[in-house]
């Protein structure tokens, strides 16, 4: 993505990981979410537990992680950091409402998902 885009790191299990936004991560999150990048902005303003962990599986995928979908969802990671990580990844985009950012600075509200472990 933008060349100038600083890595964003995060702490999962005690081990630091990198997240990358990459054309591959963004195809990833568009796949698993539905709709393109422009429609996600609106679903991603208030996104659910499952919409974080599938961005920051992407994200990870990206930065060269090889956790499964199903590993990071076991998984200690502190959802506040998760949040912020992921906002931070969205910044080389240039939006101001990456997903996650809504959440940055104050208590966690998000939606719980009632979709079953993929």
């Amino acid at each position: 993505m933008a060349s100038n885009a600083q890595p964003v790191s995060i702490k999962i299990n005690g081990e630091q990981h990198v997240l990358r936004l990459t054309l591959g991560a963004l195809a990833q999150i568009e796949d698993a979410l539905g709709g393109d990048v422009s429609e996600l902005k609106t679903r991603l303003a208030r996104p659910r537990v499952r919409d974080l962990l599938i961005i920051l599986h992407a994200l990870l995928a990206g930065g060269g992680a090889g956790l499964t979908l199903a590993a990071l969802e076991a998984s200690d990671i502190n959802l506040t950091d998760a949040a912020e990580a992921i906002a931070k990844a969205f910044q080389s985009l240039g939006e101001e409402t990456a997903p996650g950012k809504a959440m940055t600075g104050a208590a966690p509200t998000v939606e719980k998902s009632s979709a079953t472990a993929d």
